[in-house]
């Protein structure tokens, strides 16, 4: 819990000196009843019942003007609930290993199915985008609320050569931030070491290529940003492109969460394309990585029915969102109850209007 007035919490010092301050009263008072010479008000003031009871509405009071000072400090709490309004981008991998028949029908058949869930399920308050990626990146469909253009949009899935994994993510976040000047084709254009083994001075061109936007951006905690996230399904290794992890860093800095899905059986499988057979299989390592570095998670799914359930676990955490709230109405609505409490108590036990 933090307080956005912190210094307020300094009154709660009173605190001590008002519980000597009683208890020095009712020393006096045993003291001033003693002097009496009416049996009955020694026999009042001493009795145990009395003893106890009379100390449960002071007690409460002292409560509620411990809650009034919390609540005047103005507590926030991070608490779970709805979102507003939320946009994903669903990035998926249709490359030619997406033919692999080590989930059946096929990865890619599979995965379209599970995918069409995944839209039906989707919350209300959810948007939703989709880009694919295989030898380059586009957008099959742009970010809309529509339900029926997100599913022709699946069906829509073409398969292509070779993985770049990076340009789905890159392409991805530029959709989430249409405004930041993301420019995909240099960030492509400047990843020749993907193919010929350029070494980091290229990774770095990578990153800077695509981040030309505005001067005075800043970046921000990792998974800050609750407004949109990115689901990114891969069942192979990149082998073009730009490097995920360099475009992760730069969805980190946005605070930008990247859940990532390895698709298809740890082993592998293999796929006959053009008379050649081929040997496809995840490339876990850096998935989990592109979670880990954006403050997501990272599932695995080895069929079409552990795929389904992936979105469905997606499906909740999107519904509902982690957010800061101060909460200084609980504690002035526990001040008011124990005020009331603390009079209700005192005029039944002790027949006292105040």
């Amino acid at each position: 819990m933090r307080f956005l007035w912190p210094e307020v919490l300094w009154l709660l010092l009173a605190v001590p000196v008002l519980v000597a301050a009683y208890i020095y009263a009712l020393r006096r008072k045993r003291k001033a009843a003693i002097r009496y010479a009416s049996l009955m008000l020694l026999r009042e003031a001493l009795d145990p019942r009395q003893g106890i009871r009379r100390h449960v509405p002071p007690a409460l009071f002292l409560l509620a003007m411990i809650a009034a000072i919390v609540a005047s400090a103005r507590p926030s709490a991070t608490v779970t609930l709805p979102s507003e309004h939320m946009t994903i981008i669903l990035a998926m991998d249709v490359s030619r290993s997406m033919l692999a028949a080590d989930v059946e029908p096929n990865r890619i058949t599979a995965a379209q199915a599970a995918a069409k869930t995944f839209i039906h399920e989707l919350p209300k308050n959810v948007r939703l985008g989709i880009v694919t990626f295989a030898g380059t990146a586009s957008v099959v469909q742009t970010i809309t609320e529509n339900r029926e253009e997100m599913l022709a949009a699946i069906d829509r899935f073409a398969l292509q050569r070779a993985t770049a994994t990076g340009s789905g993510l890159l392409l991805s976040l530029a959709q989430l931030f249409p405004d930041a000047g993301i420019d995909l084709e240099a960030a492509v254009f400047d990843s020749a070491f993907s193919r010929y083994g350029g070494g980091g001075a290229s990774i770095d061109r990578t990153r800077k290529a695509g981040r030309t936007e505005k001067k005075d951006f800043k970046p921000v905690a990792p998974g800050s940003y609750t407004s949109g996230a990115i689901v990114l399904i891969s069942d192979g290794r990149r082998t073009t492109g730009p490097d995920p992890i360099e475009a992760a860093k730069m969805a980190a800095d946005r605070g930008v969460r990247v859940f990532t899905v390895g698709f298809g059986t740890r082993d592998g499988g293999t796929i006959g394309f053009e008379g050649m057979s081929f040997w496809v299989r995840l490339d876990e390592e850096t998935l989990k990585a592109v979670a880990n570095i954006t403050g997501a998670e990272y599932f695995h799914a080895a069929s079409g029915t552990d795929l389904s359930k992936v979105y469905q676990s997606l499906n909740s955490k999107f519904g509902m969102e982690r957010q800061e709230t101060e909460v200084s109405a609980l504690f002035s609505a526990a001040t008011a109850l124990l005020v009331i409490a603390a009079a209700l108590l005192s005029m039944l036990w002790f027949h006292r209007r105040s």
